[in-house]
């Protein structure tokens, strides 16, 4: 027990130290100990709204001002109010910087959160004001196993595996001879690339390339991007039974380096709209309108030209 050696009032809060009427120093009531009761009840505590939500962006958190929510006894002519200012004070100071602290991660919160939203938007955005869709890394890669498909010497082409590269030829000149991937290879919204190399640097009317959309039963229903390196010249086409039909003729591309260097061709696919690049430079848009849907990849060489295919994936 605790009194107030001014007013003589007591307290059995044994964590109060000051009176709450003048703000003197309480002391220990030896006397009092003997004969009042063990404990005397002070206004009770408000009960706290556990759904009460932490703050709005308008303002500081609701109920900050009153933040320890208690009362007390009207002063009786005493200086306890300098008391309660003092106290007052520092929760605000308490409170204004926390609330600042709030408003700084609320805001960080937020610029982190647009950030996150551009970031999972479409793979491919469309600008009418510039030539080539602007790229967003997906996020798995499939890499697909070349030497898995050699199939030896066929009627129709030639294959083997030699180093990290996969040979491929037509068997007889003025055809083409394509190859498709399991059905686990779709290209739909996805990136398709392949790197390719004609070896002996020879003349193709027909060209080579990458099949994508297609019909796991090859020349049945695709695309193809193909390029004749020698002449630097690309061309798109798609294909039907028995039927090659030109989608762009062989046009010219500085892009495309000539002899036996290497060549990556690259298909990127967003809602039926395939970008095609070569060495990572855009060069055209197509609308998917003739793919099989589900479509898988695959290889084209023609005029039995030997064409070395490798670093074969499709990135979604």
């Amino acid at each position: 027990m605790k009194i107030c050696p001014r007013c003589q009032k007591t307290y059995s809060d044994e964590g109060l130290n000051f009176c709450l009427d003048d703000g003197a120093v309480l002391t220990q009531s030896v006397v009092a100990n003997q004969w009042l009761p063990a404990t005397v009840l002070l206004n009770q505590t408000p009960p706290t709204n556990p759904n009460q939500p932490f703050g709005s962006q308008s303002g500081g958190p609701s109920g900050w001002s009153n933040a320890n929510q208690f009362s007390v006894p009207p002063p009786k002519k005493s200086k306890a109010w300098i008391w309660v200012l003092g106290i007052l004070g520092g929760l605000i100071l308490l409170c204004g910087g926390g609330f600042a602290g709030f408003v700084y991660w609320a805001s960080n919160l937020e610029k982190t959160n647009r950030t996150a939203s551009r970031n999972t938007n479409k793979n491919y955005e469309f600008n009418n004001n510039v030539k080539s869709p602007t790229p967003i890394d997906r996020i798995s890669t499939q890499k697909i196993d070349l030497s898995k498909w050699v199939k030896g010497d066929t009627n129709l082409g030639v294959t083997e595996f030699k180093g990290d590269e996969f040979l491929m030829r037509s068997k007889n000149k003025g055809f083409y001879f394509v190859l498709a991937s399991p059905a686990t290879y779709k290209t739909e919204n996805a990136t398709t690339r392949v790197t390719v190399r004609n070896v002996n640097e020879d003349d193709t009317s027909l060209g080579f390339g990458l099949i994508i959309h297609s019909n796991p039963v090859p020349l049945t229903q695709d695309y193809a991007f193909i390029i004749d390196s020698e002449n630097k010249k690309y061309r798109i086409v798609r294909h039907s039974p028995q039927e090659e039909i030109p989608i762009e003729g062989w046009t010219r591309s500085s892009a495309i380096k000539d002899g036996a260097e290497k060549n990556v061709l690259e298909v990127r696919d967003e809602n039926k709209k395939m970008n095609f690049y070569i060495n990572g430079e855009f060069i055209k848009t197509v609308n998917n309108t003739n793919g099989y849907s589900g479509g898988v990849t695959g290889l084209y060489s023609g005029d039995a030209v030997q064409i070395a295919f490798s670093d074969f994936e499709i990135v979604k």
